[in-house]
């Protein structure tokens, strides 16, 4: 009976586990992707009679069992015992006490923090543990870390991507207050970039977070987002985005855009990796002159408005990040905030498209910078 088997702290554990004790984690593969303790072997509790006697022949070798809080494991040691092992223990509070007394962890393994962390992700089988490491080893590009970029910036740090890397040359200025949420008003005149370093880390310290106080330009453009996996566009201008456009197709990264004015909102993705996607070319093949588009300083925002486009671009990264659901891929996904509508228009490759068509020639960034110059 389960009263029969001995049960021990994770510490003895791990001590008995160095003289040579074999311990058994008999919690089913999904729940071991999400961390094991180091040098356990994996058998799920349904499989332990079929595989003990492949993995130890000898009955009288010390074999430990944990699981998640210590019930399974308990059956599993039982189950041993009936088939003639002798010296067994399980381990009382299993995986979740072991976490949490900090001992050591397999490769691979999320650690005490991640897990109540990201706990909510974990429940979601499109996540789950292994999605959620996935995210841990993917690197984002955030370029801008004011309207469109706070709200993205926020949420993928609370996603727990592994390196956010964002790029702005701006200062804080309080007119950037009623949107920017990233800032604060006892940091105007600081550099964007560390305000958003001193908000994103308040956060998630976990993150990798990398800061350019840099002007996306075509001397640059290929530096600053090479080695990302993803790169979200909360750009302003014309010459920014269509160099990131140009090198994000070169380099084959994602990227996701967005865009905001007055109270309209549009996002979309443009994938590199897929033959079939536009580019932002696709949708302005030249650039509208300056009277035609301008800024939010010229042309005014409603506050909350970037916050939903940054949402959505940042929903778009972990979808592509993760494989998961529809992206926005050939579409062009519109929102009015006054009518509290959003429309889809379809958004194809175009073939005669000056940046991705069947022709076009690239004839360097400084080229495409000298193009929007002149618009």
């Amino acid at each position: 009976m389960s009263g029969q088997i001995d049960e021990i702290g994770p510490s003895d554990a791990l001590s008995r586990q160095a003289r040579g004790a074999l311990l058994i984690d008999v919690r089913e593969d999904d729940e071991r992707a999400g961390g094991a303790p180091a040098g356990a072997v994996g058998v799920p509790l349904g499989e332990i009679g079929g595989r003990i006697a492949t993995i130890e022949a000898r009955r009288e070798r010390e074999i430990l069992t944990i699981c998640a809080s210590g019930r399974r494991s308990l059956r599993a040691a039982q189950a041993l015992r009936d088939l003639g092992y002798t010296n067994l223990a399980s381990v009382a509070g299993g995986f979740v006490r072991w976490n949490a007394e900090g001992l050591p962890l397999a490769d691979g393994g999320l650690g005490a923090d991640a897990l109540e962390r990201y706990s909510r992700h974990l429940l979601l089988p499109e996540v789950g543990a292994k999605g959620q490491g996935r995210l841990a080893r993917t690197r984002i590009a955030l370029i801008g870390a004011g309207g469109l970029g706070s709200p993205a910036a926020f949420y993928l740090a609370a996603a727990g991507v592994g390196r956010l890397t964002l790029i702005d040359d701006d200062v804080v200025d309080k007119s950037n207050l009623q949107r920017q949420i990233l800032h604060t008003d006892a940091r105007v005149g600081m550099a964007k970039v560390e305000s958003a370093r001193i908000a994103v880390m308040a956060l998630n310290p976990r993150v990798e977070l990398r800061t350019q106080r840099a002007r996306l330009a075509a001397a640059n453009v290929e530096e600053l987002i090479a080695d990302h996996d993803v790169v979200v566009d909360g750009a302003d201008n014309f010459p920014t985005r269509y160099l990131l456009s140009a090198a994000c197709r070169r380099l084959r990264i994602p990227l996701v855009y967005g865009a905001v004015h007055r109270f309209t909102g549009q996002v979309s993705v443009f994938d590199a990796r897929n033959a079939a996607s536009p580019c932002y070319r696709c949708l302005f093949p030249e650039p509208l002159a300056a009277q035609d588009a301008p800024n939010c300083a010229e042309a005014g925002v409603l506050g909350v408005l970037p916050g939903t486009i940054g949402l959505l671009q940042a929903t778009e990264a972990i979808k592509l990040v993760l494989g998961i659901g529809v992206p926005l891929v050939g579409r062009l996904l519109c929102y009015d905030a006054l009518a509290a509508t959003f429309r889809e228009l379809r958004l194809p490759r175009d073939p005669q498209c000056p940046g991705c068509g069947d022709h076009a020639v690239f004839g360097g960034y400084e080229d495409i910078a000298r193009i929007c110059a002149s618009a």
